[in-house]
């Protein structure tokens, strides 16, 4: 019987090539390359997490304000309601008289000048954007 040496890299065991100047410096920069786009993939992603953090942390605040501003609202037109009635003589005329102011604003903003609220309230909004027209 004949000695027959495996050849290497005949499907046994890979055999790892060392790689020439050119193909290895190819290899480093593809694989930095790679590695640079996933770090600027990640940054952006946090990046994006704080921007969201902050949009949600301001629609909070928002949220927050406007109950206060409301729950105030409501005790100020209860008072001048009171005291419009106190000057009046009589506590229903006061709320009638608050009622009528709201009425009259509701009719107003829908009726005579529906264009006039929308427009005011897009310009707050422009501006607070620094948006001009």
């Amino acid at each position: 019987m004949m000695n027959h040496r495996k050849k290497e890299g005949d499907g046994q065991t890979p055999v790892k090539q060392k790689k020439s100047g050119i193909q290895q410096l190819f290899d480093e920069s593809v694989t930095s390359t790679y590695e640079d786009v996933v770090a600027i993939i990640e940054a952006k992603i946090e990046m994006l997490k704080i921007e969201m953090t902050e949009k949600v942390a301001l629609a909070s605040a928002g949220v927050v304000l406007g109950v206060i501003l409301i729950i105030g609202a409501g005790y100020f037109i209860t008072t001048f309601a009171l005291l419009a009635g106190e000057l009046l003589g009589h506590p229903f005329l006061g709320y009638l008289l608050v009622s009528f102011i709201f009425l009259s604003c509701f009719l107003f903003f829908t009726k005579i000048r529906p264009l006039l609220l929308k427009n005011l309230i897009r310009k707050i909004l422009l501006s607070i954007h620094d948006y001009t027209k």
